[in-house]
């Protein structure tokens, strides 16, 4: 078992000023794979503190600077792969083929994408020909919380911290303390690719001590969260009373819509997407639209695509799905199975219980609900396992109206031959994010959406923006 209890803290590991241990579960085995430490109060004022003093120094530090030693940490992260890869297969139960392509291969493409874009950024610029004596500053917000989350750890590390410390913040991560062990190694990895002491600093904690400290904390400028709305409110109402800026990725019901001239893989393609990491994504495709003349076709294709979805051990070489992180989310998606079942929807794949074989382990079956409506429970919480909802529909208004019919807005799905539909639907969907015929975003793409899936922008350009303050000067001398 790793031992995991101290704390990275102004460039150096501490021990926790207090013994609170946590052990952290393997999700395929359901035994402990690792013991961290928690941290309380002064852990987290001692990071803050850390913080607060490098920044006035990580500032003044020449954006080149900046941008070169996150190219050091680029390669530091190539060299570390597969211990990031093990560790978060251990940990939060991503198969270990899919932990290496996937779930390590998102960090390294954000952080070259930061570099790209900080590259061509004029962090300091003439306001415009009009004003040849003002500019515009962008400079860093400040001493930046980032609370990350289980499902994708090293994907949001990397969408916070790069973007973080080349705009010129000092910073304080709290990882969650189900998935520990990768944030762990990428500490290491800034330590060794030589950030001054206190720009980066790391303590464990769960979201009611450490998480809750540093959301209220008055030394905090910013806090960047990634989790669930529920939790995103209770950041935005904590950090309210000293008017920090907060940036928040929650929750999503994504609408796939399926209309009758889709191409032929759209079906099965939106299946398993949305089995994809076992379905604990927030822009998983949840719901699947179907026009009327395709519908019952495209239930037997969703039912047989996802009766060959295997399920297995994360340990497993394959392109398998792995178990749900813990029992606490396995429970949850049981229940809401049998809610489905129990207010009417036809259950054509999967169901309630684990995969046949698979007697120990958070193992949850590869689901699918047809004949569904937009009011039923599956179709309106974010269920966070592998469970796709079917629903009909008949106009391409009324597709809208049902996929607009969220309180979440974080990406929509459009399948259609129809250029000009595909269009229309890009505008009209109340989504951050749009993706068509199975084209995903493309480097630099800013992620995020609106209304109660959060606010802000990760990735690229618009991600270092988050981080940065915009700050206009009258008079300026030529220089």
């Amino acid at each position: 078992m790793i031992e995991k209890r101290d704390f990275y803290v102004n460039g150096q590991w501490v021990a926790p000023s207090a013994a609170n241990d946590f052990e952290v579960i393997d999700p395929s085995t359901e035994e402990p794979c690792a013991v961290i430490s928690l941290g309380c109060e002064a852990d987290t004022n001692a990071a803050v503190a850390a913080a607060k003093a490098a920044l006035p120094g990580w500032m003044a530090t020449p954006v080149e600077d900046r941008i070169a030693l996150v190219e050091k940490l680029i390669g530091n992260y190539q060299t570390r792969a597969e211990d990031l890869a093990q560790a978060m297969s251990h940990e939060m139960g991503a198969p270990i083929d899919m932990a290496r392509n996937q779930q390590v291969g998102a960090g390294s493409w954000h952080l070259q994408g930061f570099v790209q874009a900080a590259k061509a950024f004029a962090f300091e610029r003439p306001l415009g020909d009009h004003a040849p004596n003002d500019r515009i500053i962008h400079e860093a917000v400040g001493v930046a919380a980032l609370i990350t989350p289980w499902n994708w750890p090293m994907n949001q590390v990397t969408l916070k911290v790069g973007a973080a410390a080349i705009a010129g913040c000092t910073m304080v991560l709290k990882p969650s303390e189900q998935s520990p062990l990768n944030a762990m190694i990428f500490a290491e990895m800034m330590d060794e690719a030589g950030f001054p002491a206190g720009v980066f600093n790391l303590v464990n904690g769960d979201g009611v001590g450490v998480g809750s400290q540093l959301s209220a904390h008055p030394d905090v400028d910013m806090v960047s969260f990634t989790g669930s709305t529920r939790a995103g409110t209770a950041i935005s109402k904590a950090a309210a009373d000293t008017l920090k800026k907060v940036h928040l990725e929650l929750g999503g019901k994504g609408a796939n819509v399926v209309f009758a001239d889709a191409d032929e893989k759209a079906v099965k393609r939106g299946v398993l997407h949305m089995m994809n990491n076992t379905g604990q994504s927030c822009n998983a495709p949840s719901r699947m639209l179907v026009q009327r003349p395709i519908y019952d076709q495209a239930v037997e294709t969703a039912a047989e695509v996802a009766n060959k979805v295997s399920v297995g051990p994360a340990s497993e070489e394959g392109r398998h799905i792995g178990p749900v992180v813990n029992e606490l989310q396995w429970g949850k998606i049981q229940d809401l199975i049998q809610k489905g079942i129990d207010e009417g929807a036809r259950l054509v794949a999967g169901g309630t219980g684990r995969p046949e074989g698979l007697n120990k382990g958070f193992y949850v079956r590869p689901t699918v609900f047809a004949d569904a409506n937009n009011q039923m429970t599956i179709a309106r919480e974010e269920i966070f396992g592998p469970v796709l909802t079917m629903i009909p529909f008949d106009t391409e208004e009324e597709a809208v109206e049902i996929a607009n019919d969220t309180p979440y807005g974080l990406t929509n799905y459009v399948q259609t031959q129809d250029g000009d539909r595909a269009n229309r639907m890009a505008r009209t969907l109340r989504s951050g994010m749009v993706e068509m015929n199975g084209k995903s975003r493309s480097a630099g793409s800013p992620f995020g959406g609106m209304k109660q899936s959060g606010n802000g922008r990760e990735g690229g350009l618009w991600g270092l923006e988050d981080f940065l303050e915009v700050k206009a000067v009258g008079g300026w001398a030529a220089e």
